[in-house]
């Protein structure tokens, strides 16, 4: 679809006796501006209502659907306390919501914040829709993004499974991987104010991502089996210290030791919104994929 843009100009002519303006239009067609369909699954979250917020500012992009089983029925505009109501309620069914989208023939993109147990299932079924995935789902089993990899190239369509949304804690995985190779020793802490999943996806990465560069890190006590000395992550001594209070922001810092110096990398995470600079940009390349991508680092 194309739209016609005009614009007045001023033309002036001269003559040997004077100098007139006059007044010319010049058109030319333009592609329109496609909206992306943003569905939302995991609404009702959080991170849910953070993300409709988020595309509702966005350019070119719209919320379209909101998929969860808590309000079913409420409007996702007025659960968001946005001011005007999106006329979008909340609905317990993938399916329906899909199909209702892809009879409009728009680019669609289906964002899941559900759970590990149903990722597959739920980008199976975008998949059959013609609709692109972004997926952060913290704890997804890597045995599940292989046969998410395996689905999506089979169909020729894309999807981003995200690790992380936040770009601050892509760069500090980043920083910390280049620091990997100037010391020997490394250990990560973390500090949180809820128990849950520790030590935490974000430490994991991290710990993974210098386990698989091989270097040996802390060889003095690379064998020791003193619980306070921390858990060690991979083949590698690199261990992660979790530290659990309530009122903590959510910490990590990878600390590296050399001889005379040590070299400490830190992020905190204040709220949920320092995840939607990176959503949106998941959203904006998940569009022209026809693979799987693993990691939003990809993109940075």
């Amino acid at each position: 679809m194309a739209t016609l843009s005009c614009h007045f100009h001023p033309t002036v002519y001269k003559s040997s006796q004077n100098t007139k303006a006059r007044p010319s239009i010049l058109c030319s067609m333009q592609p329109s501006q496609i909206n992306v369909k943003v569905i939302v699954n995991g609404a009702a979250k959080e991170i849910g209502r953070a993300a409709v917020i988020a595309v509702t500012k966005a350019r070119g992009m719209e919320v379209a659907g909101a998929v969860d089983s808590y309000l079913v029925g409420e409007d996702i505009g007025k659960v968001c306390d946005m001011e005007e109501p999106l006329e979008i309620p909340i609905i317990n069914d993938l399916t329906m919501v899909l199909g209702s989208i892809s009879q409009s023939k728009a680019t669609g993109v289906v964002i899941d914040f559900t759970d590990p147990s149903t990722v597959y299932d739920n980008v199976k079924q975008a998949t059959a829709f013609g609709m692109k995935s972004v997926v952060y789902v913290p704890r997804i089993k890597l045995d599940t993004v292989a046969a998410l990899s395996g689905l999506c190239e089979k169909a020729s369509t894309g999807c981003l499974v995200a690790p992380t949304l936040s770009i601050g804690s892509i760069l500090l995985q980043q920083a910390a991987i280049s620091a990997s190779f100037h010391y020997n020793n490394v250990e990560i802490v973390e500090s949180r104010a809820s128990p849950a999943d520790l030590p935490s996806p974000n430490a994991t990465q991290i710990a993974n991502n210098l386990s698989n560069l091989g270097q040996i890190y802390n060889r003095q006590d690379i064998s020791t089996d003193v619980l306070a000395r921390g858990q060690v992550l991979g083949e590698d001594g690199v261990r992660v210290h979790s530290l659990v209070l309530p009122g903590l922001v959510s910490s990590t810092t990878v600390h590296f030791s050399g001889p005379g110096e040590i070299y400490s990398l830190k992020h905190d995470i204040t709220d949920v919104q320092c995840l939607m600079p990176g959503l949106i940009l998941a959203i904006r390349k998940v569009v022209r994929l026809k693979n799987l991508v693993y990691g939003l680092e990809k993109f940075l």
